[in-house]
């Protein structure tokens, strides 16, 4: 059975989306995802996402990894679909829908999607290193040069730490390049590898920064820089409370085609 996909990418952070509103993609084939994703003998992706009807709201997003298992939030995948979504028409500039951690809000300008993400509450902090769940769990750790980071072996010694988090978390490496502004590489599980953006890890990130430098601000608008281009994250504080949580950034059509 072949089925029809679309390419799109979130600074960089590339995903297969796939119209599945008649539910007739085989999402328990998690062979055929992973297949699907692999840079060379598939289509290519850090995860593929089914877009499919929601009885409340414009439409359901299921996420799945690239080793073909069904994943936590992603930040850049959710402005991925929004995009898509506006393509089908089935938005225009505002739209609402449901993921596996509940409902998201996304307003749809020329270039840019600004996507609502879910409160974070508490974080763990010790030394430079913080552990927070911004719809994906995060361990982000403050480094002199993320370039000068080895970024895949430092994260996945890390990233099956069961004393960091029992089913493992994504990694993200931050570099304070000025006063609001970050840059960051995150090493993703699932992907098991460096992806070239991170949207829950460069909300974590801003969020951590604002703690490791004791900013006063309620409101924060912070920018943070990927391997894939830049994103704008926003968010309000209060305590150890962080809501009205914001992601901004590109999501971008690459090409449509069938697969096999």
């Amino acid at each position: 059975m072949s089925f029809e996909f679309h390419k799109y990418h979130g600074t960089g952070n590339d995903f297969i989306l796939v119209d599945d509103r008649n539910l007739e993609f085989p999402a328990d084939n998690h062979a055929l995802i992973s297949d699907m994703c692999h840079r060379r003998f598939g289509i290519g992706g850090d995860g593929l996402i089914l877009l499919q009807n929601h009885p409340d709201v414009d439409f359901a997003m299921k996420y799945y990894n690239s080793d073909g298992i069904e994943g936590s939030m992603c930040g850049n995948g959710g402005r991925c679909i929004v995009q898509f979504a506006k393509d089908l028409k089935i938005a225009d500039t505002y739209c609402e829908f449901m993921a596996i951690d509940g409902l998201h809000k996304a307003d749809i300008l020329e270039g840019n999607i600004q996507l609502s993400m879910q409160n974070v509450t508490g974080f763990r902090k010790w030394e430079s290193h913080f552990f927070l769940d911004t719809g994906s769990p995060q361990l982000v750790i403050f480094k002199e040069s993320v370039d000068a980071t080895e970024v895949v072996s430092e994260g996945r010694k890390l990233r099956y730490n069961k004393n960091i988090a029992e089913n493992g978390c994504n990694i993200t490496f931050v570099e304070l390049l000025e006063s609001n502004k970050l840059k960051i590489r995150t090493y993703e599980r699932g992907v098991e590898d460096e992806t070239w953006a991170c949207g829950t890890g460069a909300i974590a990130s801003a969020i951590a920064y604002t703690i490791q430098y004791q900013k006063s601000d309620i409101y924060n608008e912070i920018e943070v820089n990927t391997k894939g281009g830049d994103l704008i994250v926003r968010f309000k504080k209060e305590e150890n409370v962080f809501s009205r949580v914001f992601l901004s950034g590109p999501a971008q059509f690459i090409y449509s085609g069938v697969y096999p």
